[in-house]
């Protein structure tokens, strides 16, 4: 992706999410200058990679393949054998219409996927068939939309309106998107890696490779390795 279209999906997000009263953290409005003067007091959001996140998934094709992504918060992973600490994460996104979020699972994360606001949010479900990189088209998918118990078929589609959400486990295979418009969509979660807790069925990357036509007007979490040589969404 080109930077300057980076910088576009930036402006047009953030405009999106306030049009919900959604309010930013201050951290969100640093600049790239900023956040070098700063680097020695946001050593914690450098590490657990808070920020934005623009994807395409390295498929040069954002509008059709892509997710609008802001870790607002994260713990940290190490903290997860210990069973306390900061043990949680938060995100903001945006699907927009029809713009798929490919087909993917976590190992660790749990995760409350929520229908903030706008046009109804669709998610493809299936079940893990217990190898390494494999769905199971044969059993029905069992998840539980706001306590309430859902079955649905293997590849099943799964709708959320506005204010509803579901709770997706580690194993549960899902791809999601706007259907009927834009979505604003919350995440909340166990501690987040972006970096090793994603396994896509097919071969595509989790970031966007980024060709430099202009400067940044904010970076993004995969920015931060070649900017500070720390973090860049793997969290601890």
């Amino acid at each position: 992706m080109k930077r300057s279209r980076v910088n576009e999906i930036i402006k047009a997000g953030d405009e999106f999410i306030r049009s919900f009263g959604y309010i930013m953290p201050p951290f969100a409005y640093f600049s790239p200058g900023e956040m070098k003067d700063r680097q020695a007091d946001i050593q914690n959001i450098l590490k657990a990679g808070l920020g934005w996140d623009v994807t395409d998934y390295g498929q040069g094709d954002f509008d059709n393949l892509g997710l609008f992504l802001f870790t607002v918060r994260n713990g940290d992973a190490a903290d997860l054998s210990k069973g306390r600490g900061m043990l949680y994460a938060e995100k903001i996104m945006i699907s927009r219409h029809d713009q798929i979020s490919p087909m993917h699972r976590h190992t660790i994360k749990a995760e409350d996927i929520i229908n903030r606001g706008g046009a109804k949010l669709a998610l493809q479900l299936y079940n893990d068939d217990g190898t390494d990189k494999g769905i199971d088209e044969e059993t029905d998918v069992v998840v539980y939309t706001d306590g309430i118990k859902r079955v649905l078929p293997a590849g099943g589609i799964l709708k959320l309106s506005p204010g509803e959400s579901v709770t997706l486990l580690p194993g549960n295979w899902h791809k999601f998107w706007g259907e009927g418009g834009d979505v604003l969509i919350g995440e909340v979660s166990t501690v987040n890696d972006d970096r090793t807790d994603n396994t896509f069925l097919d071969p595509i990357g989790r970031f966007s490779e980024i060709e430099e036509d202009e400067d940044p007007i904010h970076l993004l979490v995969s920015d931060y390795d070649k900017w500070f040589g720390v973090g860049g969404g793997s969290g601890y």
